[in-house]
């Protein structure tokens, strides 16, 4: 006998919407700044259900979207037409349909956000019409570009449906990416300005109800917003993967080569200008308590090798920056909702800070009296910075979340120095400091870990490290890592040609 169940049935017609929670997220890899897909709670607007109900009618929600199609191009080939073609033919051509389905996908997110967001919260007066350009930029003028590509494949797309050539097609279109700098550059202040709306009742209350409609695919707003950052960084690889499987002597192949080149080429731009935008942003962020404490090395900076979260020796949380010849170090603070980074005691110039690594348990944090003397842990993952000369007097003792961060932090900050080390080094003093090396000198790091002028992490207890067309909310225990060639981006920045390598 059948015991009752007091389980609540699901109509068939919720069940039917989970096709749409499997299609794959295609947001790309998780970076540093606005990667992360936001959970949002719903909170009540006190307004009434007819109310609720009426604002969320049919006219305002998109149907929704039919499951996205994940079938290979050879699986929609006859048997007669496969069995002509070699396996690499057949991988090359699921290559080229994998680019066209891409573009396909991302037009139809494109004019996604503009319909079932950026449109109700317009008319229903959820956000200004400043506030929306402000978030979603010129979306809309992206829309052409892509299906100019699109248009183009179809037109070298043979009756049998595979593309000769491909190469010539994407030689000419791929410059055209360069229309993505000014929206890249903005993906920044565009998410600080969603999260400070989100704060908002009746936005919250928008955006979680499209969350959980199907024609969302449970991708919350930005991660909509970010997907044209995630195409761009997909195109290497793309065009990669096509090239792998063209034959040597194939017409495509010169091209081809030549179209990776050009692509890359773009997102070394874009990533040049999301990085000074980005390094603007923090600047533009910066208050200070004592006129002294301005450098006008800050205002110069074009490139910001890492920023993120940090604890003094008294336990309290600190912002740092390090821009190409400066570090700041700051305590977030809000007023009016506005966030913003006040400026802790004086600033250290690169050419004058030395970086000192300190073993677990050589410093106890805490601050207190009681701390001071009492059998609490030693402190882990600890690093400390200051000035060369001594008459500043200023030493900050560091403590990142994990030996990781701290790595990254101290690999970070060494970097910046080595090169004014080298240059402060005069080449008559070498073979006197071979023999006796100064304290705090690299040889003399061999017995002691003090590393003048050097880095050797990035962390941050959210570590943010040159962004990359990539980045994102800083969350403490995360690392966001600047641009692998830090040195590179010194040099250029010291040559006028500032550049901080933001992943896109």
């Amino acid at each position: 006998m059948a015991e009752p169940s007091n389980k609540r049935v699901r109509p068939l017609a919720r069940v039917t919407s989970l096709a749409n929670l499997i299609s794959p997220v295609r947001n790309g890899a998780v970076r540093r700044f606005g990667q992360t897909i936001q959970s949002f709670t719903l909170r009540g607007d006190h307004r009434s259900p007819a109310s609720a109900q009426k604002s969320f009618s049919r006219s305002t929600v998109p149907t929704p979207t039919k499951r996205r199609s994940s079938v290979l191009w050879s699986e929609m080939l006859d048997i007669s037409m496969k069995e002509s073609l070699t396996t690499r033919e057949i991988k090359r051509q699921e290559a080229i349909y994998e680019l066209s389905r891409g573009e396909q996908d991302l037009i139809e997110d494109l004019k996604l956000a503009r319909k079932a967001y950026h449109d109700p919260m317009l008319k229903l007066s959820i956000m200004s019409e400043e506030e929306l350009t402000h978030i979603f930029g010129d979306l809309d003028a992206y829309i052409p570009l892509h299906e100019d590509l699109l248009a183009r494949i179809g037109e070298a797309t043979k009756p049998d449906g595979t593309v000769e050539q491909i190469g010539h097609i994407l030689v000419n279109w791929l410059p055209g990416l360069n229309a993505y700098k000014g929206y890249c550059s903005n993906q920044l202040a565009a998410k600080a300005l969603l999260d400070q709306k989100k704060q908002d009742p009746r936005v919250q209350d928008f955006l979680q109800r499209c969350l959980e409609s199907p024609f969302s695919r449970k991708l919350d707003l930005w991660s909509f917003l970010d997907i044209p950052r995630s195409r761009l960084v997909k195109y290497p690889l793309l065009l990669k993967e096509i090239l792998r499987h063209t034959a040597k002597d194939h017409p495509d192949v010169q091209l081809l080569e030549e179209a990776v080149l050009i692509i890359q080429g773009v997102l070394s731009d874009i990533n040049l200008k999301k990085g000074e935008s980005e390094c603007q942003y923090y600047i533009d962020k910066l208050e200070y308590l004592d006129e002294k404490q301005k450098d006008p090395r800050i205002e110069a900076s074009k490139v910001l090798l890492c920023h993120g979260e940090l604890k003094n020796k008294s336990g309290h949380k600190l912002y740092i920056f390090l821009f190409q010849d400066i570090l700041v170090l700051t305590r977030p603070v809000t007023r009016n909702e506005r966030h913003s980074y006040q400026v802790y005691r004086q600033p250290i110039p690169v050419q004058e800070l030395v970086l000192e690594d300190l073993q677990d348990g050589d410093v106890r944090m805490g601050g207190s009296f009681r701390g001071a003397f009492g059998n609490s842990d030693k402190a882990k993952n600890i690093f400390r910075v200051r000035f060369q000369d001594p008459c500043p007097g200023q030493s900050h003792t560091l403590q990142a979340n994990d030996v990781f961060h701290k790595q990254q932090w101290f690999n970070c900050i060494r970097s910046a120095i080595a090169p004014f080390q080298r240059a402060a080094s005069p080449p008559e003093l070498h073979e006197e400091c071979e023999e006796n090396p100064p304290a705090g000198s690299l040889q003399a790091q061999r017995s002691s870990s003090m590393v003048p002028g050097l880095v050797q992490g990035d962390s941050e207890s959210a570590l943010e490290c040159g962004s990359s067309v990539q980045t994102e909310d800083t969350k403490s225990g995360k690392a966001h890592r600047a641009q692998p060639g830090l040195r590179r981006a010194r040099d250029k920045a010291q040559s006028g040609g500032n550049r901080k390598e933001t992943l896109v």
